[in-house]
């Protein structure tokens, strides 16, 4: 018992002369090591006569707790020391201008398709989607393109096996599949934005992969006024309020009649310049009356159903609105080409 006395005013005085982490490390093991002070005199617990066993644990137990106390305070002690001087050395001047970071945005092309996305949603069209690994019955003979027949070849389409299954080539199956499910009897009106697939050489005009917005609608006594005017709105919404409309005859399999749309030149307003070859006017879609056939194959009914389709690029639309020459700019990593498209977010 007095040596337990003896070690308990040690243990008092022992860490006063501590001068730093490594010395308290030094301590810990000096006294609560396997041949520590406090592990050996607490080893003699066996000697000790049974009366006292008690008495004699719980002395040892108050020099333990009384180590612990004064260890735990002075490695606090240490380690905020430590800590205050790591902030110091490492201060940070937050008075000094911050280094600009540069951030992401939207592709240009994406902004495009949403805004054409949220005019047609506003006129009650669905945003229709289909598959881009398409059947040739849904991507050419239900819209009119038989085998052999020569806009076949004009569309020069990827096949992945045999000639039956392809990279789709427009969008146009997602309306056969819309009017399907409609089974002759629903009115529809949908757009589809996708990718399309061509066997192309990409170049600044030209991409193997392109972005095609298609849209159909399927009501009772359509013409080609409404179409018009369907257009006009879309346009005029995407290149402002003088923006012209016209339409020129044209042919297409899945259409009759069939169109072709102009719009007066974003670049000269119709005065005539250079992107505009002087005429005043660009193409920007083909369009027209929904093919009896088409509708037939369908099961719509053309004596009693009639609709109008287009179709356009979408890369061809933002390249007018944003002065863009080159049709790989959208698929460009380059940000400092893509912060330029991004002013009037900033405005």
């Amino acid at each position: 018992m007095k040596d337990i006395e003896m070690l308990l005013s040690e243990v008092k005085s022992v860490f006063d002369k501590v001068k730093d982490i490594n010395e308290l490390n030094e301590l810990k093991v000096l006294y609560m090591g396997k041949k520590g002070k406090i592990t050996e005199i607490n080893s003699h617990i066996k000697d000790v006569s049974n009366d006292m066993k008690k008495e004699f644990g719980m002395k040892v137990n108050e020099v333990k707790k009384l180590f612990n106390e004064k260890y735990e305070s002075k490695k606090k002690e240490f380690e905020d020391y430590l800590l205050n001087k790591q902030l110091e050395e490492e201060r940070i001047d937050i008075s000094l201008p911050a280094t600009r970071v540069s951030i992401g945005a939207p592709n240009i092309l994406e902004k495009v398709i949403e805004e054409i996305e949220e005019v047609f949603l506003s006129m009650g069209y669905d945003v229709v989607d289909g598959p881009e690994i398409e059947e040739d019955k849904y991507n050419f003979e239900m819209l009119n393109i038989p085998k052999g027949h020569p806009a076949r070849d004009a569309q020069d389409t990827f096949y992945i096996e045999g000639d039956e299954i392809l990279l789709r080539s427009q969008t146009s199956p997602v309306q056969v599949r819309s009017m399907l499910k409609g089974e002759g009897k629903t009115p529809i009106r949908m757009i589809c934005p996708g990718k399309t697939y061509r066997r192309d050489d990409d170049d600044a005009s030209h991409s193997h992969q392109f972005m095609q917005i298609e849209g159909l609608l399927v009501e009772k006594d359509i013409s080609l006024s409404d179409l018009k005017g369907t257009l006009d709105v879309i346009f005029k919404r995407l290149f402002g309020e003088d923006v012209e409309v016209r339409f020129r005859p044209s042919y297409y399999q899945f259409t009759e009649p069939s169109v072709e749309v102009d719009i007066t030149c974003v670049n000269c307003h119709g005065k005539g310049c250079a992107v505009c070859k002087r005429t005043g006017w660009v193409t920007v879609a083909g369009a027209g009356i929904v093919h009896p056939n088409v509708l037939r194959m369908s099961g719509y009914d053309p004596s009693v159903w009639s609709g109008f389709a287009f179709g356009f690029g979408a890369e061809r639309l933002a390249m007018m609105k944003y002065d863009i020459d080159d049709i790989r700019t959208f698929y460009n990593t380059d940000l400092r080409e893509l912060r330029v498209f991004d002013r009037e977010d900033e405005e």
